[in-house]
């Protein structure tokens, strides 16, 4: 496992969601969105996973994964390589859930703000609807690749 510096921590926490790839039964790249729930300085990643399909179905038969995310806007970007497991619903913790549903708040109340700032997104607010998670994937960082051109870094 590789431990994430502050500054990395902080990137991630500061998107709205990233971006985990898995590998099929036949090798074929699979990318999902997700939300992350929390991370550990250590290298570990939590993140809650709303459906159980081909995400869970790649995870079950291979644990290597990849999470990125970028900020357009600064044009900063990372992916972290590692490898996963699967926590089943019944073992998430109420502390987990709480975290979840108060960033699940937090998502819905910056769409009511930039709506309010006539920054016209989705007309309702599709968190509000979201399903409860079916199972949590925890990610252990082993590498992380600056996805930012070395020239502007």
């Amino acid at each position: 496992m590789t431990k994430l510096p502050q500054g990395l921590i902080d990137f991630f926490n500061n998107q709205g969601f990233v971006i985990i790839s898995t590998v099929d039964k036949d090798g074929t790249p699979h990318n999902s969105c997700k939300g992350i729930v929390k991370i550990d300085p250590s290298g570990r990643f939590y993140l809650l996973d709303l459906y159980r399909g081909r995400t869970y179905q790649n995870l079950s038969q291979n644990p290597r994964v990849s999470i990125t995310a970028v900020d357009e806007h600064n044009f900063k970007g990372y992916s972290l390589k590692g490898k996963a497991k699967i926590v089943p619903n019944n073992r998430l913790r109420s502390r987990i859930m709480a975290e979840w549903e108060r960033r699940i708040t937090g998502r819905i109340a910056q769409r009511i703000i930039k709506n309010i700032h006539e920054e016209k997104g989705h007309p309702r607010h599709p968190e509000a609807f979201l399903p409860k998670p079916e199972y949590m994937i925890v990610v252990e960082a082993a590498e992380v690749v600056n996805l930012t051109p070395q020239h502007i870094r």
